[in-house]
């Protein structure tokens, strides 16, 4: 509990021009509440109950995973206004409206006065902020309702005191405090400093989901939505200081690459130049920090980059020069068909194997990716008298926070990271390399603030990239077409080695990606990793590893019911099994997307549930026209169960039309309907982008796409004019909730492939699908 009359403001050093948090900002004034929960984890230690072990199970296996301290604010001014501070990134999820309501449902506020405030990155302040692995409310719903719900009861006190009536005898219905016997009411406002005053209660009544006037009911629409619609919004392009300079980069175009030297004199010419210098970097692991190069500050942005046109600059390419995907593919290929580090196993594959009546084996490919958001990495930094401040479009503040400390050699008590609206991130903002570039570039100009931006060539040259890949599977038959045995070996860089030297393996939460947890009734099964290098900078991307083992594993099993002479929907489900629920650990996850086994089982029942509705909404079955398929795929990831039901029709000259697209989503309890259906929305089409068109690839280390001529994600003529969401709800708002913003994406392409096959008999194994067909 927290209350300071004076309400001194955070960081007064400078004043950013973004709704960010200060008391002040919040309040108005004094005299009011002001709450911080801590809300903390049990600790790993010998206190700990095994469920509490359990419960902090992974602790998330990613850097900057959730530690320890998550703290919700929640403001009460004295003219009623209720604010809730958001610690998460909003990219178009609408977390800050999904955090907004909730606390707002169990405070019984007025939604007409409740706000949203963002905070800064302060991982001791605030926990995790670290956007990503769709945890955002996964971890912190409950955390919200308890602090929506502690802020009721202390108002509810305050008014009984106020009163001399007994707390019982006090109802707080839309912002109003009434005591029935007495028909007096107060409003929120009112009582605000009283409360503050009172003891923050540890045991309060949360809601009955039945009397819930905002979660779950899908009528609150984005708390940002007028300022987005009307250009009022700040995203990270969006952000102005007084006095700013504008920078650009010229970065190696190979991964490792340095700068030999250069010649800036033609650049200098150019008018409005301010600054010209290198930046250092080109070392291997890279981690999240610049790839080095040379900068360019300028008075605008097209100077910077008219002056970046004209430098001359010798590059040392390094140790990646001569990396070319067509050759690389040729390596992982020639990996994948011998024997590498078992992963997982289960009886006598080889035995079983050489039994099977019928054998099949297949490679699928998948290339390198690009995050691509609308709104490229971009970031303001001030750097002077000793403090930095940023204001940039992040999904982890913290670890900006973490990087700018290292860059500028500063505590952390002189580095403030201000998180705007992101324009999609994807996982590409989760790395703050362009956040270090800008203060890197106000520091050598004396501390002026200064915009970096990316450009789209920017962007596709030296991302972050989802990692290339090659998946062989085969499988032996018996006498009725089922696998009683099952060989997968997937071959691919991992994310590991932009933190490490030279890591040959996957790491355990890519395993955990729908590889080693494969839920299929196979009696005898192998999960292998051969070894792969990594040659550009590998990252996270929406669903990440999901992408390559769904595509493989659901087109595969469509390929065994077909060689069983089976349809492919009923051989699937027969393939998953009865209803039963999965230990991860007892499968070989030791990561589990960060969640206790026993309160996050693999449950093949709401798989099947999600296969069967996305089926039955596809109207799966019905006779199909020359040149029309359907085709399905389901998928397990981030704690949630999705299934995809496509229609496609592909014509005479091989063209692929993907006509409606039925996506089944079971999360458990639905917290923001409406979000979650623009977010399945925006997984088809994102999962149609990579199945049809995406594809980085790279010549001589260099990438060689340019802009959406060359990476072309989905065009709007190429968007299905149906995509029909069905939401199927599973669990209490007590339980446990799964991730919404990237499970949707892994099943599209498989679904596609699998339709595909259907119209035209045609077997579809690498991606983006492209002109495959006209061949």
């Amino acid at each position: 509990m927290i209350h300071d009359a004076k309400l001194t403001a955070e960081f007064t050093k400078t004043k950013p021009t973004l709704d960010n948090v200060s008391r002040r900002g919040i309040l108005g004034g004094a005299g009011a509440l002001v709450l911080a929960l801590s809300l903390r984890p049990a600790r790993a230690d010998e206190t700990q109950t095994q469920e509490q072990k359990e419960q902090k199970f992974g602790a998330d296996g990613m850097p900057h995973g959730w530690r320890d301290d998550p703290k919700v604010f929640v403001a009460i001014a004295p003219d009623g206004t209720v604010t809730v501070t958001n610690h998460r990134s909003d990219m178009g999820q609408g977390i800050r409206t999904s955090v907004a309501f909730t606390v707002a449902d169990e405070l019984e506020a007025d939604w007409s006065k409740v706000k949203v405030v963002q905070a800064w990155g302060d991982e001791t302040r605030f926990g995790n902020q670290d956007t990503d692995g769709s945890r955002s409310t996964r971890h912190f719903f409950q955390h919200f309702r308890h602090a929506g719900a502690a802020a009721r009861l202390m108002l509810i006190q305050a008014a009984a005191k106020q009163w001399g009536v007994p707390a019982s005898e006090v109802t707080a219905v839309n912002h109003t405090l009434t005591h029935a016997k007495s028909g007096r009411t107060l409003g929120y406002g009112a009582v605000a400093k009283a409360a503050a005053e009172l003891p923050v209660p540890t045991d309060v009544k949360l809601k009955d989901p039945k009397d819930f006037r905002y979660i779950g009911t899908g009528k609150v629409g984005l708390i940002d939505n007028f300022d987005i619609t009307t250009g009022k919004a700040v995203y990270g392009l969006d952000t102005k200081l007084d006095g700013m300079l504008y920078a650009v980069v010229a970065r190696p175009a190979v991964y490792g690459g340095k700068v030999k030297s250069f010649d800036d004199s033609e650049a200098k010419k150019v008018p409005g130049v301010v600054k010209i210098f290198k930046i250092d970097g080109g070392e291997i692991p890279s981690e999240f920090m610049p790839l080095g190069g040379v900068a360019v500050v300028a008075k605008n942005t097209w100077s910077a980059m008219k002056a970046r046109d004209a430098l001359k600059i010798t590059w040392d390419d390094g140790p990646n020069a001569g990396y070319d995907t067509d050759a690389f593919r040729k390596e992982l290929e020639a990996a994948a068909r011998k024997p590498g580090k078992v992963v997982r196993t289960q009886g006598d594959v080889d035995g079983a194997m050489a039994k099977a009546k019928t054998k099949l084996e297949a490679e699928y490919f998948v290339p390198h990716l690009a995050q691509a958001p609308m709104e490229p990495p971009a970031a303001v930094a001030r750097v002077k008298d000793g403090f930095c401040e940023a204001w940039a479009c992040v999904q982890g503040p913290q670890a900006a926070n973490d990087r700018l400390m290292k860059a500028l050699k500063l505590p952390d008590d002189k580095v403030k990271v201000n998180v705007t609206l992101l324009g999609g991130g994807f996982g590409r903002k989760s790395k703050p390399d362009y956040v270090v570039e800008a203060a890197l570039c106000s520091q050598a100009v004396g501390g002026a603030p200064v915009k970096l931006a990316w450009t789209r060539e920017d962007d596709l040259h030296h991302g972050f990239f989802h990692t290339i890949s090659v998946e062989h599977l085969e499988a032996g038959l018996d006498e009725k077409g089922l696998p009683v045995a099952w060989l997968h070996r997937s071959v691919a860089p991992t994310i590991g080695s932009i933190f490490a030297p030279d890591p040959k393996h996957e790491l355990p939460f890519e395993l955990g990606m729908g590889l080693v947890n494969t839920p299929f009734n196979i009696p005898n099964l192998r999960l292998e990793n051969p070894e792969a290098a990594a040659h550009v900078r590998i990252g996270w991307f929406r669903s990440v590893s999901n992408i390559p083992h769904a595509f493989a594993i659901q087109s595969f099993v469509s390929e065994l019911a077909h060689a069983a002479g089976r349809e492919p929907k009923e051989y699937l489900l027969e393939l998953i099994g009865p209803d039963r629920k999965i230990s991860p650990t007892e499968i070989g996850d030791v990561w589990n997307y960060g969640e206790a086994p026993k309160r996050y089982p693999i449950d093949t029942g709401r798989l099947r549930g999600v296969i069967e509705t996305a089926a039955k909404g596809a109207g799966w079955g019905r006779q199909m026209p020359k040149g029309a398929g359907l085709g399905i795929a389901g998928h397990y990831s981030f704690v949630t169960y999705t299934a995809v039901a496509a229609e496609v029709e592909v014509d005479d000259k091989g063209q692929v039309k993907v006509k409606a697209i039925d996506i089944a989503v079971d999360c458990g309890p639905q917290v923001n309907p409406e979000r979650i259906r623009s977010q399945m929305e925006g997984a088809v089409v994102m999962g149609m982008g990579l199945a049809l068109t995406s594809e980085i690839t790279f010549k001589q280390g260099r990438a060689v796409q340019n802009n959406f001529d060359g990476y072309e994600v989905l065009r709007i003529d190429a968007a299905p004019k149906l995509v029909r969401v069905h939401l199927v709800p599973t669990g209490s708002y007590d339980g446990p909730l799964g991730g919404v913003g990237e499970p949707g994406v892994p099943p599209v392409a498989p679904a596609i492939a699998n339709a595909i096959f259907a119209a035209t008999g045609r077997r579809v194994r690498q991606l983006p699908i492209r002109d495959q067909l006209s061949a």
